[in-house]
């Protein structure tokens, strides 16, 4: 075999998509996608006006490397600070890539502090990436295993506990920042209190610390606002987003404001690929269709719905610990490890996956319809009675 063994994909490949749904070329049926490539195909599969807007842009110009000004990236810049409430953007190539970038802002910003150890303060059940230094802001012992020495100056604060943070402000003058998710993804879609983000963002203003939030998942609508935080009358100092920016094209970028601006001179760090033409395209195509169809909005209507017909439908089901979301970012608990599901589902031609073992994780399209979302729900339903069997 000439793949390396990273990964067990299940037994199926996919020929073609349309909207929801995907072909494997063997089978009539179609797959019904709840997944979307992990939140990345948040406007669905083959989208009519994605499709034109590569076509178009790559018969045109690709690349020229950010050593020459790039209208587009330009573009995007402007139309992602506004939307955010941030005032800088640098683009990469993924959501490890973007929170590289937010790291060494923290490591800088400390440093300009004349901090010369400075520490970013990480949460348990965290996943920011499996670069060396986001593996290591990462809480997921399994994935580091073997890749030790990991990176220095990260600290572990239990989830959704702002008094441990607080209280590790008395006794490290060191602290530059606090990263985080709004909502733990790979950790088992774990929301915290709605007034947790606020209590966090009060400790880096009183100690004049970075807040740093991870939107690589939870971006782009998928939540039902275009960034999560929008929901919590914050602003971040810095937040990072990717995965349904370019809806299945790669790209990534950390945005930034106030006191992390500027932090990068030229020559201080870069990318290659990072804010091409044809990423630069995709992203203001992906972001003009998110607006005028307004999908955020559709994405918590529908988020809505799904959680209350799966509610609804799994009430009798004993094994069935936990429903939990936000918008179309959900995750339904079981009593004991599923990741044998995933095959069932294929049975049943849905794909979903599980997270931190027992978490069944549901991120469907975002311009999904009513009665898509029903089928989500009788087919899942289904899954769940088999694997119990």
């Amino acid at each position: 075999m000439s793949l390396i063994s990273a990964y067990s994909p299940l037994p199926v490949s996919f020929e073609r998509g349309e909207g929801i749904w995907l072909w494997d070329g063997k089978n009539k049926e179609p797959y019904l996608d709840a997944l979307t490539g992990i939140a990345v195909c948040g406007l669905g599969h083959a989208h009519p006006e994605i499709t034109k807007a590569i076509c178009d842009q790559a018969s045109k110009l690709i690349h020229t490397s950010n050593v020459y000004q790039i209208e587009l990236q330009t573009e995007l810049a402007a139309k992602l600070t506004a939307l955010s409430g941030m005032e800088q953007a640098f683009f990469s190539n993924s959501g490890a890539e973007a929170n590289e970038a937010a790291i060494k802002l923290a490591r800088a910003y400390g440093h300009q502090r004349e901090i010369n150890h400075p520490h970013i303060v990480v949460l348990e059940g965290a996943f920011h990436g499996r670069t060396l230094a986001t593996l290591t802001a990462t809480a997921n012992r399994k994935g580091q295993a073997g890749y030790e020495p990991l990176v220095s100056g990260f600290i572990r604060a239990p989830f959704n506990d702002s008094e441990s943070i607080k209280n590790m402000a008395h006794h490290n003058n060191e602290i530059v920042a606090v990263m985080l998710e709004p909502i733990q993804g790979e950790g088992g879609i774990h929301l915290p209190p709605s007034d947790y983000l606020k209590k966090i963002r009060e400790l880096c203003d009183q100690n004049n610390w970075l807040m740093i939030l991870d939107e690589v998942q939870t971006g782009n609508g998928r939540t039902g606002s275009y960034f999560n935080y929008q929901q919590h009358g914050i602003l971040p100092d810095i937040v990072t987003t990717a995965k349904g920016l370019g809806n299945g094209y790669p790209i990534g970028v950390c945005l930034m404001r106030g006191k992390a601006c500027n932090l990068f001179q030229p020559g201080n760090h870069g990318s290659t690929f990072g804010g091409s033409p044809l990423a630069s395209r995709v992203g203001l195509t992906v972001i003009d269709i998110i607006e005028k169809n307004n999908l955020c909005k559709n994405a918590a209507d529908m988020g809505q719905r799904l959680i209350k017909n799966l509610k609804e439908a799994l009430s009798n089901n004993t094994h069935v610990q936990d429903i939990r979301g936000q918008g179309l970012m959900i995750g339904i608990e079981l009593d004991k490890p599923c990741r044998d599901l995933m095959k069932i589902g294929l049975d049943q031609k849905i794909l979903f996956n599980v997270t931190a073992d027992k978490v069944i994780r549901l991120l469907p399209p975002l311009n999904i319809t009513g009665e898509q979302v029903d089928q989500i729900v009788e087919r899942l339903k289904k899954c769940i009675e088999l694997f119990y069997q």
